[in-house]
């Protein structure tokens, strides 16, 4: 049995092991065609170059209505209810010119420019919420830190009520794991329903934040619809708690495996800014990035992904192709992690990646500075990663802290 006929079993694996099976999957070539858990033919990229070319290439789409005509002719119905498919109505799932007007519209709220002006603001919640657990001698580190803290900041920055953050959390997870189809409308349903009232209250009353904004944007007389904004809102909220999440997590979970390259940044603090981009290549947040298909024939590799087929780009494994990255599988701090894509490539290049850097830098900076003894609290191969195939993130991640 070949390597990607063995691989279309591996469900759990391409979870707790992902690295393993895009091996695996590139021992074959940069693209294979495999089963994924639900039972969905797809085509996956693990090749870095194939995989830079396919995110930017227009003969590989993302039309909604597209892909649900595609999952019909599959026998699998889809499990969009109106819910779901009003907040699926975001630039992330359009093609141009609606992701042209989409993202020019949100572009200037997320530039490092703008972003820089949120620093104070994010180190003072990194400082507070390592400040409740300084008194700790353990700690599960995803819900005492990495997940209010980016919860928290892009709560804020949208306007979302403070009391109304801990429900985000919830829905988010049960839209991106792998939930029944009743559990995603039912999250789905409520966190529309919650939009909704929200952008009539901000529209009513409109404050100094990025959904005020959003809702009085306009370019050229352009201006999103009443229609757009849940879903544009929707999406900022999950992307920019969801990677931010994962990626200090994942960049802890990475550094307390490797207590050389933990003292080497705590030698050299200036290190930080490269080292996020080493822990976006070597774990980051995103595992395959959202789906697309094939309008044309398109030749990756040795193969040519005939019209009409699903395809899934594995970010985690063409991060770790040996062919561009030297050494792929060992961390280290001081490499030039350059060109990853992490943060996709592209027109749906994360719009949300200086903010995603700036908040992981300040909580790494402050969780290295606060506990110079930190460290795993369980051996790394009991500890299990989250059951979804778009995000990578651990389930727990317990530490000592003295």
């Amino acid at each position: 049995m070949g390597a990607a006929e063995s691989v279309r079993n591996l469900a759990e694996d391409l979870v707790q092991e992902p690295h393993r099976v895009s091996e695996l999957l590139r021992a074959e070539g940069p693209a294979r065609k495999v089963r994924m858990p639900r039972g969905l033919d797809v085509w996956i990229v693990t090749g870095y170059a194939e995989a830079r070319a396919l995110l930017s290439d227009p003969r590989v789409g993302k039309d909604p209505a597209a892909i649900r005509r595609l999952f019909e002719r599959d026998g699998f119905e889809s499990a969009a209810d109106n819910a779901v498919r009003a907040l699926g109505g975001h630039m992330l799932n359009s093609d141009p010119p609606d992701h042209t007007r989409l993202r020019k519209l949100v572009n200037q709220a997320f530039t490092s420019r703008t972003v820089s002006r949120l620093r104070p603001r994010i180190e003072q919640i990194t400082a507070e919420l390592l400040d409740g657990i300084g008194d700790a001698e353990r700690a599960d580190l995803l819900p005492a830190f990495a997940v209010p803290l980016p919860i928290r900041v892009i709560c804020e920055l949208l306007g979302v009520h403070a009391g109304d953050q801990p429900a985000f959390a919830t829905w988010s997870n049960t839209m991106v794991a792998w939930s029944t189809p009743e559990e995603l409308q039912a999250a789905a349903a409520k966190m529309h329903a919650y939009l909704v009232d929200l952008i009539e209250e901000k529209r009513a009353e409109p404050a100094d934040d990025l959904l005020s904004g959003l809702i009085h944007a306009s370019d050229e007389g352009d201006s999103l619809s009443a229609e757009e904004l849940p879903a544009m809102a929707f999406l900022l909220l999950v992307a920019g708690f969801e990677t931010t999440v994962n990626l200090i997590a994942n960049s802890v979970f990475a550094l307390l495996r490797e207590p050389d390259q933990l003292a080497a940044l705590r030698a050299d603090p200036a290190l930080l800014p490269g080292a996020i981009e080493e822990f976006l290549r070597y774990d980051g947040a995103i595992h395959l990035a959202t789906i697309r298909f094939t309008r044309e024939p398109v030749p990756v590799g040795d193969v040519e992904i005939p019209a009409g087929e699903f395809v899934l780009v594995s970010l985690l494994g063409a991060n770790r192709d040996a062919g561009r990255f030297e050494d792929p599988h060992r961390l280290d701090v001081t490499r030039s992690a350059a060109g990853h894509l992490a943060f996709g490539h592209g027109i749906h290049y994360c719009v949300g990646a200086p903010l995603a850097r700036l908040e992981a830098e300040i909580a790494l900076r402050g969780l290295l500075e606060r506990f110079p003894a930190l460290s795993l609290d369980a051996e790394p191969e009991t500890l299990r990663w989250r059951e979804s195939t778009l995000v990578h993130g651990l389930e727990t991640l317990p530490v000592r802290l003295r």
